[in-house]
């Protein structure tokens, strides 16, 4: 008796802490790296690019608070050595972040988030013989607005900053180095709330 109590009670638990609602924004970003690497040659750095990045965010219930997972298409980065184009390296970012949403009156939303990004390269290509996973601190903030009459749809704006630096191995074993990008992401999109 004691047994079944105890499931009942887990299970309203679990459905009180899991009822929330689910999100689906579809984005368009432009990605500004904010570093460079000085190494014996010169300085190396990433270049801006734009991207498509759709995520999903899962809404805790009532609460303020929600999970975002940013999934992203593939990004090219083109590796330039004092302004030259030497190398490029596709990746994938996907990031989480835990979101607490400011929730109000109006019809914006803003919020703030954090969490952990990766940059998982592949198909390098020029100097860059491989490039090394990386993880790091990922932050966010923005802000989503519902006009009047959209029931379940909506427009966001946010600002990303991802802690990103992989380590870069180059041709004919000429050494390594580690290519400081820690790009700022500009994203505005929109939104679907189910």
């Amino acid at each position: 008796m004691l047994k079944q109590a105890a499931v009942i009670a887990l299970l309203g638990l679990s459905s009180s802490v899991f009822a929330g609602d689910w999100q689906v924004k579809v984005g368009a970003s432009y990605i500004a790296p904010t570093s460079d690497t000085q190494t014996a040659l010169g300085k190396v750095e990433a270049d801006d690019e734009f991207a498509f990045t759709p995520s999903v965010e899962y809404f805790f219930g009532d609460s303020p608070f929600s999970a975002e997972l940013l999934l992203a298409t593939p990004i090219n980065h083109d590796v330039l050595l004092d302004g030259n184009k030497v190398a490029r390296v596709k990746h994938l970012p996907p990031t989480i972040t835990a979101k607490y949403n400011f929730k109000n009156a109006t019809r914006f939303t803003p919020y703030i988030g954090v969490g952990a990004t990766a940059f998982i390269p592949w198909d390098e290509s020029g100097v860059a013989d491989k490039v090394k996973n990386d993880y790091g601190f990922a932050g966010q903030v923005g802000f989503t607005f519902q006009p009047a009459d959209a029931k379940n749809w909506g427009v966001y704006f946010d600002v990303r900053y991802a802690d990103l630096s992989p380590e870069v191995r180059l041709v004919d074993n000429l050494g390594t180095f580690d290519l400081d990008i820690d790009p700022v992401i500009y994203t505005l999109g929109y939104s679907y709330r189910f």
